[in-house]
């Protein structure tokens, strides 16, 4: 089956995808929704840049959508549309781990477009699969976290020691309820690690960025 990825360039949705590929799964296309001036990704501060480098680093296409918040629901089926009826995709694979309101909106938007949800990482333990997700070759550093966590936490790449300083913090090590975001570096999808631009940080509506050089 040809299946697609809502692809935010971090790590759950690369683990995500690592779970299901080899599965009788073949990916054809990334999806991924970019901020008004199609510059940088909505949720994770990416630039298109950094994800274009993880696409062909996988050999697979890549579609962005610059969209508002208002519009990013039309925006995202439509992105839908085009990699179902371009490349053949029948599901969408997504890297949520427990926020039912998100798995609902998920299925919803690919139900628009004949598409099945699959969320491969659903309800485990979170500790558990940030521990499995470093053990299994993911390498990826935090981009942007809000300021209870500071910004000391940017730029940080992601580590055994790490996760159990967030934990001693009593921040969720998956970041699952917004706490962090992350940029997969190099996993075993890659056929090699991808090279991240220079950059310096930004707060930004109680959040730190990384606000990468061009």
């Amino acid at each position: 089956m040809n299946i697609g990825c809502s692809w935010s360039g971090g790590k759950d949705s690369c683990f995500a995808l690592m779970e299901t590929l080899g599965k009788d799964f073949q990916l054809r296309a990334l999806v991924n929704m970019m901020n008004e001036n199609g510059l940088i990704s909505r949720s994770h501060g990416l630039p298109i840049s950094i994800l274009q480098q993880q696409a062909d680093a996988m050999n697979v296409s890549l579609i962005t959508r610059a969209t508002s918040w208002n519009k990013y629901q039309d925006n995202f089926i439509e992105s839908l549309e085009i990699i179902a009826n371009d490349y053949d995709v029948k599901a969408i694979v997504f890297g949520d781990i427990d926020l039912q309101q998100h798995r609902d909106w998920e299925e919803m938007v690919c139900s628009k477009v004949g598409l099945s949800a699959i969320l491969p990482l659903w309800k485990i333990d979170r500790k558990e699969l940030v521990m499995k997700m470093l053990n299994e070759g993911i390498e990826c550093m935090i981009v942007s976290c809000n300021t209870t966590m500071g910004d000391r936490f940017t730029g940080r790449v992601m580590t055994l020691e790490l996760v159990a300083e967030l934990e001693k913090m009593g921040i969720d090590v998956c970041g699952e309820n917004g706490e962090f975001h992350t940029v997969v570096i190099n996993c075993p999808l890659f056929q090699h690690p991808i090279r991240l631009p220079a950059y310096s940080t930004i707060l930004h509506e109680n959040y730190w960025f990384l606000q990468w050089q061009s």
